[in-house]
């Protein structure tokens, strides 16, 4: 292929994908429109989303305030706000119970708009960002469970940096040193500490942020172009307003949201909810905890690394997030049953592993030799 075929191709494809002439304040507030169909419940998923990460970005705010990232205070003043500071408790409720909320809602909007096929064309920049978008959303979990600095939390981050040097060892030649090199980057020093601490820190209030208000403004601005996807194989029933009758639901759905969140924060502290108590700071020289686990919604790789190889459960999630990457050109002719059969099981997959992950395994290495 010619250097000119492949410029005028590339200037198509973004031709196509940014027509920023069809983007002016008339069309978004009086002239454009949203599908209404019987899965038109999946486009609010998306706001409500942004609406549990604004949430994030309100309460941590709030908790840096008092947060101190150093190894001998960060316990104490996660104590503090929590035990001391008014409104402390619900403020950090608050953080915790959206940040379930946010990771969840995420998954279940990739989910749905994988099974409506939204992702085809012209929407592949939507879907790419977007599953980039998810990624940074798990990032902010594994970063914020560190800051508390308690027993629990620091040995578990131990064993997930070491998940990733061990991938190591199944790449060949000078590859496999990448692995290793990428773990001591993070971790910033020989044993987890001060340095991995405040690298985590940044990562989690500078870092991830700038990005995610990146991506977050390029798949926006996407949305805002080419509108709301129905999907292939759907009949549209009709259309509605977007402005001001959707706007006006989308935020119901946020007040709603925020009142359960407000209750919850407010009634139910997250970690007694989950049994997770503040517990003891870390303390070096102390046993480490049984049970050591991650947040629940890392359960769909911590249960089958428990079960499987190490090299078969990366090589899943490869090629998992590779096929969600490319779902737009690999999955091009792929109809709507078939998209809608490949969401379910991998949501039968997610709920069952999230609640009974605990009981497969137990039964599992029972009857194990």
């Amino acid at each position: 292929m010619k250097l000119e075929e492949i410029a005028g191709r590339t200037f198509e494809f973004a031709r196509e994908r940014f027509p920023v002439a069809k983007l002016n304040a008339e069309s978004m507030l009086t002239k454009k429109v949203v599908p209404v169909h019987r899965m038109s419940w999946a486009y609010y998923l998306g706001g409500l989303a942004l609406f549990f990460f604004l949430v994030q970005v309100v309460t941590g705010l709030m908790l840096l305030f008092y947060y101190q990232p150093t190894v001998s205070d960060a316990h104490a003043s996660v104590e503090y706000i929590t035990q001391h500071v008014s409104g402390g408790a619900l403020v950090r409720n608050l953080h915790a119970w959206s940040s379930s909320a946010m990771i969840l809602t995420v998954i279940v909007h990739v989910l749905t708009t994988f099974a409506m096929k939204a992702f085809a064309k012209p929407r592949e920049i939507t879907w790419v960002t977007g599953v980039f978008l998810a990624m940074l959303v798990f990032g902010f979990g594994f970063t914020g469970y560190l800051l508390p600095w308690n027993q629990i939390a620091v040995n578990a981050t131990k064993v997930g940096l070491q998940s990733i040097e061990a991938v190591g060892q199944y790449l060949p030649g000078e590859m496999a040193t990448w692995p290793t090199f990428v773990r001591e980057t993070i971790q910033g020093e020989a044993a987890v500490g001060q340095a991995t601490l405040s690298r985590f820190y940044a990562l989690h209030v500078i870092l991830l942020p700038f990005l995610v208000a990146g991506l977050l403004g390029v798949h926006l601005f996407q949305v805002q172009i080419h509108g709301m996807s129905c999907g292939v194989d759907v009949e549209r029933v009709g259309t509605e307003k977007f402005f001001p009758f959707f706007v006006i639901k989308d935020l119901s759905v946020w007040g709603v949201a925020f009142l359960v969140l407000f209750v919850l924060g407010l009634c139910l502290p997250f970690e007694s909810f989950f049994a997770y108590p503040l517990m003891e700071p870390y303390d070096p020289l102390g046993s480490t905890p049984e049970g050591i686990k991650p947040e629940w919604y890392f359960f769909f790789v911590y249960y089958p690394l428990e079960l499987l190889p190490y090299w078969a459960v990366m090589l899943g999630m490869t090629a998992g997030t590779l096929g969600l990457l490319l779902s737009p050109w690999i999955l091009q002719n792929a109809s709507r049953r078939t998209l809608r059969a490949i969401a379910i099981a991998a949501a039968t997959y997610l709920v069952v592993i999230t609640l009974f992950g605990q009981s497969i395994y137990e039964v599992l290495k029972g009857v194990s030799p």
